[in-house]
């Protein structure tokens, strides 16, 4: 079937295939390039660059058709070269344009494209991982690393590492702190650093700040031998003004929005693309294929989608669509056409959404009636943790909901727990600097957050530095503050994390049931006047029954009552206080092979609240005031161990003492010898 027609219809997934600069051979036998470009209300194309003195006179490209692809070989053309097009426009303009379907660019503040022979540049070595690669809604544990490559490290004058260079020292560190996959900030070509990516202009071109689209292949096949997902922040929403790319690049409207009420996020400065056009879908759809495809890429994070779904995103004077509502009918199907076609060639491959709303079915397949992501960052749950864990240790019962709120709504979709760039920067502080108190109180608070996030429902997902706490913002000009790990208390921040993510991978009831109450099941979550928290984590066949305690003020028990779901023996496997940590010691529980008995015990003033199951199988409806979540409960299974308790039906209770700001995890043994 013709490729153009294709394009033109919006089902052309492969279009850089055919548009874009390709080394070929003319019927001559002359080696050169040949040029392809989509600009429907050209007057004129031609290609300028190194190979013709940038002469707008000599290399024109032909029309195809009626395609509005314009065509041409030119020979002699060769590797590294830099070329533009010049688009001449009705008004007798000359527009000098990046390729939009450029594999290389040159570096800031140079802004022309380089002629890159893609196809036969790097050799991968990681047919064994990709053979063994699972499906993206079945793949187990997803302990996700965020990292912006520019400042994880930088070599000692400031200056970046390159893909290459940087490979397998990321790798190492990765692997020994536990983590399982890389999720890069964007690396598809930007002009301004301080967008961090998330304003490309080139779609099919590896940022060459880092080096050449070989050097990342070899960045992410030596991920994928080390057994580390790659996923990619990809920003499908937006783009910048930037005369040299996409921005009215043939004189009029084009990859952008025509009319401004829809086409331009003033608040961001940028343009929104026209889903509505059929080759800009075309576009989109061949540059999640080829990152996908040509960089094996595990994932796609989509950036932004809250904007893209809402015609009223950002814009107080937006017009409803024909339906009267403010759903972006266009951007919605295209969504829909995304994950549609990635989940049919792509299985494996995660698409997350960042989506801040009560928009529903994020995560449903389409042909169910969903958006089709495989996976949904949780805003509601970080809003509110964070919003929590800032309060003062002895207002934190005034804020308890905060925390129990989630599991209203935590099986709706399929959930990312994200603490995440955006959490650091813009004046929110360090996660460190967001903890209330003293030095100590403030690593051993996070130490309990983190303990929360891991055992919460839900994949998991920390920016870099936040495993060894440092005290200031990220800032993206310069690397994280490694120094820092010359003080024990960051140094200690980074071992416990170390241990958490491999007990996170280890212990299958962490991971194995996560879209379901068989795999959690609260044991007390009405203990506001403590501010402690007990619930436990259950795997796929019951083998395997984790207790999770978090206490979340600086108030120590000699004795605290918890009740368990089984009599018998429970051995704690890991506590944040403990001094290897930088913990107090609390209490003689500072080492492992430490074990607790039940006894069995009637209904203490610690007992499960029937409340808190009377507000949840009541609730219809359920909105985050942090970020707006919506849940329609459905009572299907009990949300608390065994709710309904008597004095003739005690349940097993473990006493034991509480250290302060502390997690704890404990395994089910069996019975009591």
């Amino acid at each position: 079937m013709n490729q153009a027609w294709l394009f033109n219809q919006g089902k052309n997934y492969q279009s850089y295939r055919m548009l874009g600069a390709r080394p070929s051979v003319s019927p001559d036998g002359e080696s050169g390039y040949r040029f392809a470009v989509w600009a429907p209300r050209a007057q004129a194309v031609s290609v300028v660059g190194d190979f013709n003195g940038w002469d707008s006179n000599t290399h024109h490209l032909q029309p195809y058709g009626t395609t509005g692809i314009w065509q041409g070989f030119i020979a002699g053309a060769s590797d590294w070269q830099r070329y533009k097009y010049a688009i001449g426009t009705h008004s007798g303009r000359i527009l000098l344009k990046a390729d939009p379907f450029a594999r290389h660019a040159e570096t800031r503040p140079g802004t022309a494209s380089i002629l890159y022979n893609f196809e036969n540049d790097y050799t991968w070595e990681d047919g064994d991982y990709m053979a063994r690669r699972k499906d993206a809604l079945d793949i187990g544990p997803l302990n996700i690393y965020e990292v912006h490559l520019g400042s994880w490290r930088r070599h000692a004058d400031g200056n970046v590492y390159s893909y290459r260079d940087i490979a397998q020292s990321l790798t190492q560190y990765v692997v020994d702190m536990g983590y399982n996959a890389v999720e890069f900030m964007p690396l598809t070509e930007y002009p301004f650093d301080t967008s961090w990516g998330y304003q490309a202009t080139g779609y099919f071109a590896a940022t060459s700040r880092y080096g050449t689209p070989a050097d990342l292949k070899f960045l992410i096949d030596t991920l994928h031998r080390a057994g580390i997902r790659v996923i990619l922040d990809w920003v499908p929403s937006h783009f910048p003004r930037d005369a040299f790319a996409l921005a009215r690049f043939d004189g009029e409207p084009l990859y952008e929005d025509p009319d401004p009420r829809r086409g331009e996020h003033d608040d961001w400065g940028t343009l929104v693309f026209n889903y509505a056009l059929t080759e800009v879908r075309s576009f989109l759809l061949s540059s999640a294929w080829f990152w996908i495809d040509e960089f094996h890429l595990d994932g796609i994070r989509v950036d932004a989608v809250s904007s893209m779904i809402y015609l009223n995103f950002g814009r107080p004077d937006a017009e409803p669509n024909i339906l009267g509502t403010y759903d972006h009918l266009e951007a919605i199907d295209f969504i829909k056409a995304l994950n549609s076609m990635v989940r049919e060639h792509f299985p494996h491959c995660i698409v997350a959404a960042e989506e801040s709303t009560p928009y529903p079915n994020v995560t449903v397949p389409v042909s169910e009636g969903g958006l089709g992501f495989t996976h949904k960052w949780n805003m509601g749950w970080m809003n509110d943790t964070l919003s929590y864990m800032e309060a003062d240790y002895y207002a934190r019962g005034q804020f308890h909901d905060k925390i129990t709120f989630s599991m209203m709504y935590a099986f709706r979709e399929n959930f990312i727990l994200p603490f995440s760039h955006d959490e650091v920067v813009h004046g929110k502080k360090s996660l460190l600097g967001r903890m209330p108190g003293d030095q100590w109180r403030q690593f051993a608070s996070l130490r309990v957050c983190y303990m929360y996030q891991m055992s919460h429902p839900g994949a998991k997902l920390n920016f870099m530095g936040n495993e060894f706490a440092p005290f200031i913002e990220w800032r993206y000009y310069e690397e994280l503050e490694w120094f820092m790990l010359q003080y024990p208390r960051h140094r200690e921040m980074q071992y416990f994390c170390r241990d958490l993510n491999h007990f996170y991978r280890e212990r299958t009831s962490f991971w194995e049931v996560d879209r379901s109450w068989d795999g959690f099941k609260w044991l007390d979550p009405d203990d506001r006047e403590n501010s402690v928290f007990s619930y436990a984590r259950i795997n796929a066949d019951g083998s395997e029954v984790v207790i999770v305690i978090l206490n979340m003020t600086p108030a120590t028990f000699d004795s605290y009552r918890v009740r368990v779901p089984k009599q018998g023996r429970y051995r704690l496997l890991l506590n944040s206080d403990w001094t290897r940590y930088g913990g107090s010691g609390y209490s003689g529980i500072d080492g492992e092979h430490v074990v607790f008995h039940t006894v069995p015990s009637a209904i203490s003033k610690r007992g499960v609240n029937s409340g808190f199951y009377e507000r949840m199988a009541n609730a219809t409806y359920a909105q985050d005031d942090a970020s707006v979540q919506s849940f329609e409960h459905k009572n299907n299974s009990q949300p608390v161990l065994n709710d309904k308790y008597s004095s003739d039906n005690p349940s097993p209770v473990i006493d034991m003492p509480l250290p302060p700001l502390a997690g704890l995890y404990l395994l089910y043994e069996g019975d009591s010898e």
